[in-house]
């Protein structure tokens, strides 16, 4: 009985013995699989997030095709940035606004004059040539052509970015820090009167939308807030807001290729007959810059409507533009 006994468990245990490696065979399978099936989802799931993150730089990459540029004599775009009422002097004594000619490719004009007093007949003569029908800083509406009768008939792009200003062709004289006054376009019917034209004149937001999308317009106008263009500030609060925003733009080509920069004041500060103001031409790509760093000439708002019109042969206004000096360029 015993023997019985001993003789049953050994064949079990030979039996079991036998089954033992197919056992360890399926559990090695089954290990495999489980392996490569998490190695699998693990690659899925890497390439999911791969897909999310081009699908999210393809949402955000510029899509938008440079717009058409005309070329100019001397540039191909003019970006216009005006201050305000600071004596020559007094802007000289900056020296940040003394370093621009040197620090980018440019010229001082040293003798450049503002057209009159006070303030909005200096943008109006700017764009127009001329300050008929404007004498204060009140309320204008003018009927006569201006560059953008100029710009357009030779399709050139034109904006006047402003800081604060809401849009929507609004012709209020003062909403926050923005001032009608320092605005010219909107004070032209021939303006006012067209949607689409008045839709150029927009929040100076949108300029870095433009820069990101290649689509800055060849002629620029833009006007800083009250603030910021030294009106209600100091000099040295204007030239360091002007540092904080020229420099980081100036290095981009979608703003800087071949673009003449004008850093200028409507007015200077002690109401004087001379109206001697700060003036600058500046660009690190313009490509025909000056040689001189110094131009001793007369120049004044006339001498840079002038100018824009030579550059593109627009023709003229047949105002004081018409017989202004441009600049030696």
């Amino acid at each position: 009985m015993k023997l019985s006994l001993f003789a049953l468990a050994a064949t079990s245990l030979f039996c079991l013995c036998q089954a033992f490696p197919a056992i360890q065979s399926d559990v090695s399978i089954n290990n495999h699989i489980t392996s490569a099936l998490d190695k699998r989802g693990k690659n899925h799931y890497h390439d999911s997030d791969h897909d999310t993150t081009m699908s999210n730089d393809d949402s955000t990459a510029t899509t938008s095709e440079e717009s058409r540029l005309v070329p100019g004599k001397y540039f191909d775009r003019v970006v216009i940035i005006i201050f305000e009422n600071k004596d020559y002097k007094t802007a000289m004594k900056n020296k940040y606004l003394k370093s621009l000619p040197s620090k980018h490719n440019g010229v001082l004009l040293t003798n450049y004059r503002g057209t009159s007093h006070p303030s909005q007949p200096n943008y109006i003569a700017m764009i127009s040539g001329s300050t008929d029908g404007t004498e204060e800083d009140d309320e204008s509406n003018i009927d006569r052509k201006t560059i953008v009768d100029l710009l357009e008939s030779k399709d050139i792009t034109w904006k006047s970015y402003q800081e604060d200003y809401p849009g929507g062709c609004n012709k209020e004289m003062d909403i926050d820090n923005y001032a009608r006054k320092h605005n010219p376009f909107i004070s032209f019917k021939n303006i006012q009167k067209d949607k689409k034209r008045c839709a150029n004149i927009v929040n100076a937001k949108e300029l870095d939308k433009d820069i990101k999308n290649n689509k800055v317009p060849q002629y620029v106008f833009y006007t800083p807030d009250i603030n910021n263009d030294a009106h209600d500030k100091d000099m040295d609060f204007g030239a360091r807001w002007l540092k904080k925003f020229l420099e980081p733009r100036i290095k981009k080509p979608a703003f800087s290729e071949n673009t003449m920069f004008v850093i200028t004041f409507d007015e200077d500060d002690s109401n004087t007959k001379k109206n001697h103001v700060y003036t600058t031409l500046i660009g690190p790509n313009w490509k025909n810059a000056p040689k001189t760093k110094k131009d001793k000439t007369q120049y004044d708002h006339y001498s840079l409507l002038r100018t824009i019109e030579d550059n593109w042969d627009l023709g003229d206004l047949g105002k004081k533009d018409k017989k202004a000096k441009p600049f030696d360029l």
